[in-house]
């Protein structure tokens, strides 16, 4: 029975090429958001924003996965040597999500956050995009993708991406205050931040508050 790799993170490259193995690397990328930056989020800080981000990804995927076997575009002739021939390469999955990233980032940052800086807010805004450009063009490099497939991923994440952020901040927000109440939000401690307008100096205050207190009760209960 043949043998299939997972497209996401089937990555291979000429052997003695440096740049190859840097793009290689950064072609996994996608992998790294997802599993490290969304799972590390979810652990430590439980936003219904990020899970309603995570959740576009993942029906940014499927989505993929369904035009990828409508069109049935191959990708181009270096498949071979990949061993990626039995896959479709129309359009780039990981332009796709590199984009959809993105573009989800930047309006975030632009709409609904606020920062006490313009400088932070214009960095975070930036901070996403070279990345977004060198997987982009690690598919072309590597030769997993032709330049119009990497194209097309990436027209398709950045509409996706903006019509999931509308759907997410227009739509679903509403419904936040009740998901937050719900009993499986309260057991996992699954809060929604969206109407504070600069949560991490919030948290900062809150922070220091707290710490605080706890420090006067230890200072009064070692007095008594």
């Amino acid at each position: 029975m043949p043998l299939k790799a997972v497209a996401l993170t089937h990555v291979r490259y000429e052997a003695g090429d440096s740049l190859g193995g840097l793009l290689a690397w950064a072609s996994l990328l996608p992998v790294f958001i997802f599993l490290g930056g969304f799972m590390t989020h979810f652990i430590f800080r439980r936003e219904l924003q990020a899970m309603f981000f995570a959740v576009g990804l993942i029906i940014s995927q499927i989505f993929n996965d369904f035009v990828k076997d409508a069109v049935k575009e191959d990708r181009p002739f270096t498949c071979q040597a990949l061993e990626m021939c039995d896959s479709h390469g129309w359009p780039s999955s990981h332009s796709q999500f590199m984009c959809f990233f993105s573009i989800y980032v930047t309006l975030l940052v632009t709409c609904s956050f606020t920062f006490s800086t313009r400088f932070g807010k214009l960095f975070l805004m930036v901070l996403p995009w070279p990345f977004t450009g060198l997987v982009m063009y690690s598919r072309i490099y590597l030769g997993y993708h032709t330049l119009g497939q990497v194209l097309a991923g990436g027209c398709l994440g950045l509409i996706l991406g903006t019509v999931w952020y509308l759907i997410v901040n227009v739509v679903l927000v509403h419904t936040f205050p009740v998901l937050e109440d719900s009993a499986i939000c309260r057991f996992l401690c699954i809060k929604d931040s969206t109407h504070i307008p600069n949560v991490i100096f919030f948290e900062y205050q809150n922070s220091r508050a707290a710490r605080k207190v706890i420090e006067s009760k230890v200072q009064k209960a070692s007095s008594d």
